[in-house]
């Protein structure tokens, strides 16, 4: 942890964590360098033997390279600004450094040190201080890190930590004070869903550790992996075990055992403690988990690498793994100052002797294992000391220029206003100016913090992959910027990773297999929303996505595929002349018009015989005339079905049927005149005739006209399509427009059609010269059949048949009245002449046997 300062000519004070979240404590001591306006080293570094054995402690055998290098950085980036003139002209910078040990208590007190003083420290009194305290730098931990902000935060002095991505920190009214360098937790998760819908991988497990922020932050990454339409299979606690007892060994194996039988492949590691990758890497029974992508958290892929020459990088459970990292970044100059410092030439050569005796085995201050004077950091290979790409390294010298740059931009106010800033300077004014503090590196990266604190997000995205010699290295294979447009936030060349060897190709994770498109998602009871059953879309509807929520109906013109993943157009059906019914329905009506036509032609020939002229030779051609019309009538109801031919089709079966009935009604009623007119002192002899029988066919046909002219002014038939009748099928038909019109047409007709049935029967008996009565009998008999049973057969067809079906109607009663009333007389005419006299017809000196 680090604190700022300045004192009244040039001083700076810096408090600043050297140690991770490892668990080992290196360093319990504290440093302090002042520095004059000459900016030249005139006082050495004063370090006191009990302060050079803790510091071989922190940088002995058991430390890590990289942890100096932050140290390193740190220095470097002080050392820059006070050699730049355009940074706090006249102000020297200095700092102090404690270790936490990742300890809160350690912290705490390392903190009352710089606030109050070495000795004695005492809560709101300074003692034995030079200068100012501006703010405070760190660290890794959370603990230490939470510690650290709640008490100075009591203070108003700003904290600015380099590694710590713990979402608690984002509460402004706790931590009001506290900034960070590093992304925080929440745009992580971001990254982390980004690069789960990349892959389809909607069940994940996670891993964390017992630490009270991991399990905060990993249900927040639980709520955010479902939010997003992703599922969580189980999320499993591991201890952070530093001796292993019988109950610990129990609850382990049990972790592994789910984490190994889940049909989750993806197992998200979220911690932010790189020990507990050490752990699972150490301990055999993890190995026995095959077939799992790892993806490993920031914080714990970041700290990884600090450690990657240790025993993780030999950890074959985490090859082909993804992890989340820092994104790597250069410091200019920095790379040609660690190649250049030797303990010789430093200031105060006992701050390297450690760094020398860890890198090189040799001490350089001491004549025992006396160095050569040749070792250099620039000896050091890059997997020892990485001195090109820089992670919390870079966090760390970025930290310095943040807070060096706001005490710049106040310096700059107070002395614009006249005003001293050693005299005037208070924390909770240097707040506004860090949030005020924009930087941009030479490489493009901003630095500039939200009401929360935070920067802009940057991830690297890597991937860990095995050497020949089964060593780990991490590959970057993509990045997460979320500064950037929402559709280039996320970058992943898939193309580039080296899985783990168990899978052939891009796994897989999910709870249930895709639906395919023609099938819909049931959701199973009690399971998570990834957990479901596949059903094929119901008749009539289709989906054409994978994973389809609900089904969709198709268009009204268009019918599902077979497979119910696309809508197709429907088969147009229609009676049509190419179909054997169409044209057998044609052919039997044109065949019958012109069996009708040859009758007309028979009696138009023999109209003066003594048949012809019987019953109303007129009426005979008005009837043979309509029935030729209705054998006609059949073919506006075969074909292509139009506007013209809907609003024709049943008007003009209507009209002429009505016709032909009224023709047959009017023979009725002229021979029952006829009869009745031969009586003495009848008065009906005046009805009888030509003129009566033609009032009576235009009085009944007029009353068919009326109601059809009605139905086509209130509401004519039109073409449409009935898609409910077949599956796959749309029925071209006429919609009829008013039901009541159309059965009020055929009612009238067979009420006609009965009134002539009933004249015709009580005239049956007559006497010969009057025997059509008879066949018009038969006739209407006939007529009243088809029709009393085309009304059912009508209603319960659909299509083209329920044309057929009034087709045939139309044709079996026309054809009835044909048969009955003409068939006979045809028959006397062309075959027995001799009956065709008007003996025979009156009934006198004809024998029995020339009768038929």
């Amino acid at each position: 942890m680090t604190s700022i300062g300045f004192e009244q000519m040039a001083f700076f004070k810096i408090w600043k964590t050297v140690s991770s979240s490892d668990v080992q404590c290196f360093f319990s001591g504290a440093f302090f360098y002042r520095r004059r306006v000459s900016k030249s080293w005139d006082e050495p570094l004063v370090i006191t033997n009990e302060l050079q054995e803790d510091l071989h402690l922190l940088f002995g055998l058991r430390s890590k390279l990289r942890y100096y290098r932050h140290l390193l950085a740190f220095y470097f980036a002080i050392e820059e600004i006070n050699q730049n003139p355009k940074i706090l002209p006249n102000i020297t910078l200095g700092f102090h450094i404690f270790d936490s040990c990742s300890t809160a208590i350690i912290s705490q007190c390392a903190g009352l040190v710089t606030l109050s003083g070495k000795e004695n420290p005492v809560p709101g009194y300074r003692c034995h201080q030079q200068g100012h305290l501006t703010g405070f730098i760190g660290s890794l931990s959370p603990m230490t890190s939470n510690v650290i902000a709640r008490f100075t935060g009591v203070y108003r002095y700003p904290q600015i930590s380099y590694g710590m991505m713990d979402r608690l920190f984002d509460n402004r009214v706790e931590f009001p004070f506290f900034y960070r360098i590093v992304p925080n937790g929440y745009s992580q998760y971001q990254g982390l869903i980004h690069l789960l819908n990349f892959f389809r991988w909607n069940w994940v497990g996670i891993l964390t550790s017992d630490d009270d922020s991991d399990q905060r932050d990993t249900e927040e990454l639980k709520r955010e992996i479902i939010r997003s339409g992703n599922c969580v299979a189980f999320v499993e606690v591991i201890p952070l075990l530093f001796f292993m007892t019988v109950k610990h060994w129990i609850t382990l194996m049990a972790i592994v055992d789910t984490v190994s039988d889940s049909l989750a492949n993806v197992i998200i590691f979220y911690s932010s403690t790189s020990y507990l990758i050490t752990q699972i890497c150490s301990n055999s029974f993890w190995r026995n988990i095959e077939g799992k992508v790892w993806i490993i958290s920031a914080a714990s892929s970041s700290l990884a690498n600090i450690n990657f020459r240790g025993i993780i990088s030999n950890c074959k459970t985490f090859s082909g793994s993804l992890a989340f990292t820092i994104a790597k970044r250069e410091i200019p100059r920095f790379k040609d100052f660690l190649h250049s410092i030797h303990p010789s030439t430093f200031p105060e050569p006992s701050l390297l002797q450690p760094l020398w005796k860890d890198a090189f085995n040799c001490d350089p201050l001491s004549n025992l294992s006396k160095c050569t004077g040749q070792e250099m950091l620039s000896n050091l290979s890059l997997l020892q000391f990485d001195v090109d790409n820089f992670q919390f390294t870079y966090s760390v010298y970025t930290s310095v220029y943040v807070l060096a740059h706001a005490l710049h931009n106040m310096y700059i106010a107070k002395s614009q206003l006249g005003r001293d800033l050693k005299q005037e300077f208070q924390p909770w004014q240097f707040n506004q100016y860090i949030k005020n503090v924009h930087l941009k590196s030479p490489n493009g990266h901003e630095i500039i913090f939200d009401d929360k604190g935070n920067v802009p997000v940057y991830y690297d995205i890597v991937n860990w992959v095995p050497f020949t010699n089964g060593t780990l290295r991490s590959v970057k294979v993509g990045s997460f910027n979320q500064p950037a447009p929402e559709d280039h936030q996320f970058f992943l060349n898939p193309s580039t990773i080296v899985w783990n060897p168990h899978f052939n190709e891009t796994p897989r994770s999910v709870c249930s297999e895709s639906c395919a498109p023609g099938y819909r998602k049931i959701l199973l009871p009690g399971k998570p929303s990834c957990c479901f059953d596949c059903v094929q879309c119901s008749e009539g509807e289709f989906s054409n996505t994978s994973d389809a929520e609900n089904c969709m109906k198709c268009p009204e013109d268009q019918w599902p595929s077979e497979r119910k993943d696309q809508c197709l157009p429907r088969a147009i059906e229609f009676l049509s002349y190419n179909d054997l019914l169409g044209a057998a329905l044609a052919c039997i009506a044109i065949l019958f018009s012109i069996i009708t036509a040859v009758v007309l032609g028979i009696f138009i020939k023999y109209r003066d015989t003594p048949v012809v002229r019987a019953n109303n030779r007129d009426l005979s051609y008005i009837l043979l005339i309509s029935l030729i019309l209705s054998f006609l009538c059949p073919m506006l109801f075969i074909g292509h079905t139009g506007r013209v031919t809907c609003l024709l089709r049943q008007v003009s079966f209507g009209i002429i049927f009505t016709i032909a009935i009224s023709s047959v009604l009017a023979k009725s009623i002229t021979v029952l005149l006829a009869f009745k007119a031969t009586k003495p002192n009848s008065k009906l002899s005046k009805w009888v005739g030509r003129r009566f029988s033609s009032y009576l066919v235009l009085l009944c046909s007029l009353g068919e006209v009326m109601i059809c002219t009605t139905w086509l002014l209130i509401s004519p038939p039109f073409p449409g399509y009935d898609t409910q009748a077949k599956k796959g099928k749309m029925i071209l038909q006429c919609n009829e427009g008013s039901t009541i019109a159309f059965y009020s047409l055929i009612g009238y007709i067979g009420f006609l059609a009965l009134l002539s049935f009933m004249v015709a029967f009580l005239v049956r008996k007559l006497p010969d010269s009057f025997n059509e009565a008879q066949h018009i009998t038969f006739s209407m008999l006939v007529f009243c059949s088809v029709w009393v049973s085309f009304i059912p057969a009508y209603l319960s067809t659909k299509g083209k048949y329920m044309v057929a079906v009034e087709i045939f109607a139309i044709l079996a009663s026309s054809a009835g009245l044909l048969g009955c009333i003409f068939i006979p007389k045809c028959y006397i005419i062309l075959l027995r002449p001799e009956l065709n006299i008007k003996c025979y017809l009156i009934g006198k000196n004809v024998s029995n046997k020339a009768k038929w």
